[in-house]
């Protein structure tokens, strides 16, 4: 490899790290329909979408790395078209992530490129054990910031409650939920 390709794919790799970091200021936009006035960044839920796949996934039986793999890139093409809430979603025509996240590694070197391009490919077409874990993570993740908010005095999030729980796959998801629904968002304090 030439001095000169190497530069340049590794300001490919510098300028999407910039990039990403949009996620860390980027709100859940939703979220505001239910008068939560500072919602968590796409960053922050992306984070425990990850750790929760990554468990989901070893319960289930699957690689809990690539489920983890896979919620990390979940919501990264946010940086280019938002957080679009759910209720405006029938007035957008956005582009599939698949496309968004090809034009978002393009100057990278084609494993480094290929290795996010399959990762989102993979959970946007849910057909892998990894990849439902992934989703449910997604969806479990909602449901626990709900209860969060709700917990914090937000009355507005049972439709996010109710949403999250019916669309979860996984045995262990729904587990999960209905337990985050009996307990403290401070139980973790008493052990």
């Amino acid at each position: 490899m030439t001095e000169d390709k190497s530069q340049k794919e590794a300001a490919a790799i510098a300028a999407f790290a910039f990039e990403m970091g949009v996620l860390k200021r980027q709100r859940r936009s939703g979220w505001w329909h239910a008068g939560v006035r500072d919602p968590e960044s796409i960053a922050e839920h992306s984070l425990r979408v990850a750790q929760l796949a990554g468990l989901i996934a070893a319960a289930e039986g699957g690689d809990p790395a690539k489920a983890a793999y896979m919620a990390i890139w979940h919501d990264s093409q946010e940086t280019r078209i938002g957080d679009i809430p759910h209720s405006a979603r029938p007035y957008v025509q956005a582009t599939g992530n698949e496309a968004i996240t090809a034009d978002q590694v393009a100057g990278m070197a084609e494993p480094l490129a290929n290795s996010v391009i399959q990762a989102v490919e993979e959970y946007e077409a849910k057909t892998s054990l990894e990849a439902i874990c992934a989703r449910d993570a997604d969806k479990l993740e909602c449901l626990i910031q709900a209860v969060e908010y709700q917990d914090l005095g937000v009355k507005r999030v049972q439709s996010w409650i109710d949403s999250s729980r019916a669309a979860l796959k996984t045995q262990t998801a729904i587990r999960v939920a209905d337990a985050a629904l009996t307990i403290s968002p401070l139980s973790w304090r008493e052990n």
